[in-house]
């Protein structure tokens, strides 16, 4: 039983048969993007996900399933298995197969009756014969067959570099992702190389990121099988390949006070002119930004504004200055905003502006909230934490205070300026 199945309809089966740098940047590993955005929803709690004999959810007219297990590669096996599913009235909407040198992984996306309860579920499968089995609860987006969801996956990552962190998450489910440069920002070694066509290890796979590096992927309890491990890869290469892109389309705003200024989407294209801002900022501005004094920008921006540890938005003036920078970087599980705002164009709206753009962008990817590392004299950005009308969690971290916004599903921040969008040549 070797063959793969993307699509299985269910009366087959049944008849056989998912930096800034900040004081914290010094106590992770990286920038990685946010647990949010995964092909498994996160569960309500008493819900979560988990191996064979985790409770799942009761109360509904049908519940949408995925699970994994592994059966023997004989024939009869997924029969057998198919037959116990169908035996409690569950149906199987779609199936894939992941051979391995002994065994099979299948995975399905099941509808069962609202009030079978995940465990009842598992124990089933475990008497047809499936071990190491894992369930959780998906939702209607996972409807869509495999092959769908790489190629739009594969989409994503060739409009946008900064999509390839997030289209790893969303291929692989529920996992860590962690971007670790060759080269590490405050200095020291880089991390362990790896093989051109990278290392799995159990929960564990080491790409070798396009830019150099290393792209560490982690899932808990759950082991990579090696078709998701030629999966990711394939869109790593396909990432290094058509090298670094941000998309061109930029947004021309009035601000209250007349002017007009372009917002825009930035890279490591822009280093130079970043570099330039900083100059023209005043040592007040940067320790606020940076939390001390910043004496090698250059080491700092070139990092910030590589796509492979979030996304980037600067804003420029009429002459093509740029006078302001907006951060917002994939931190481990949680996801940072950063503004940096030229001192002649402070007091006008810019920092509120990017700060409501990059939460929309932070709500887009499924991330659940996003924090910002400041001091308490720093009025302008506690402002504008406050300005987004979304809940906020307050506490001294470190000597420096730590705002939390919590995200509210669709929910997009009221813009104080006028925007009319165009398409860059």
């Amino acid at each position: 039983m070797t063959s793969n199945m993307s699509d299985v309809t269910p009366a087959k089966l049944a008849a056989a048969f998912r930096a800034a740098f900040s004081t914290r940047w010094t106590r992770r590993h990286g920038h990685a993007p946010p647990t949010g955005d995964t092909g498994a929803r996160p569960l309500p709690e008493g819900e979560q996900a988990g191996q064979s004999g985790t409770p799942g959810p009761v109360a509904a007219e049908s519940t949408l399933w995925r699970m994994r297990t592994t059966v023997k590669d004989e024939p009869g096996s997924l029969a057998a298995l198919c037959t116990v599913l169908a035996g409690q009235r569950i149906d199987i909407l779609s199936l894939q197969t992941h051979p391995l040198a002994e065994g099979t992984v299948d995975e399905f996306l099941l509808r069962a009756p609202g009030a079978l309860e995940g465990a009842a579920i598992t124990q089933a499968v475990a008497r047809a014969g499936g071990a190491d089995t894992w369930i959780e609860r998906a939702d209607t987006h996972d409807l869509v067959d495999a092959p769908t969801r790489v190629l739009g996956l594969a989409t994503r990552t060739a409009l946008d570099a900064a999509e390839l962190p997030l289209a790893l998450r969303q291929l692989l489910g529920r996992c860590t992702i962690r971007s670790l440069p060759a080269a590490p920002v405050g200095g020291g070694r880089g991390p362990e190389g790896v093989p051109v066509e990278g290392a799995l290890e159990d929960t564990v796979m080491r790409l070798r990121a396009p830019e150099g590096g290393v792209i560490t992927v982690e899932r808990p309890y759950l082991p990579f099988t090696p078709t998701e491990f030629a999966r990711a890869r394939a869109l790593v290469e396909l990432d290094a390949r058509l090298g670094p892109r941000v998309p061109r389309s930029q947004d021309l705003l009035t601000l209250p006070q007349g002017h007009d200024i372009t917002v825009r989407r930035a890279d490591t294209g822009d280093l130079a002119a970043a570099v330039a801002m900083h100059e023209r900022c005043s040592p007040r501005t940067l320790g606020m930004r940076y939390h001390g004094p910043v004496g090698d920008a250059d080491r700092y921006l070139n990092h910030l504004l590589s796509p492979r540890f979030g996304r980037t938005l600067a804003v420029q003036t009429a002459s093509g200055r740029i006078v302001g920078l907006g951060h917002l970087l994939w931190d481990g599980d949680e996801t940072e905003v950063a503004l940096l705002v030229e001192d002649a164009w402070q007091r006008r709206g810019i920092g509120a502006e990017l700060l409501e753009r990059l939460v929309a962008m932070a709500a887009e990817a499924g991330c659940e909230s996003v924090y910002a590392v400041t001091q308490s004299s720093n009025t302008g950005m506690v402002a504008a934490m406050r300005g987004l009308g979304l809940p906020l969690d307050y506490q001294i971290e470190e000597g420096t205070l730590v705002i939390t916004a919590r995200l509210a599903p669709g929910a997009e921040p009221e813009r104080a300026v006028r925007v009319t969008r165009v398409e860059a040549p």
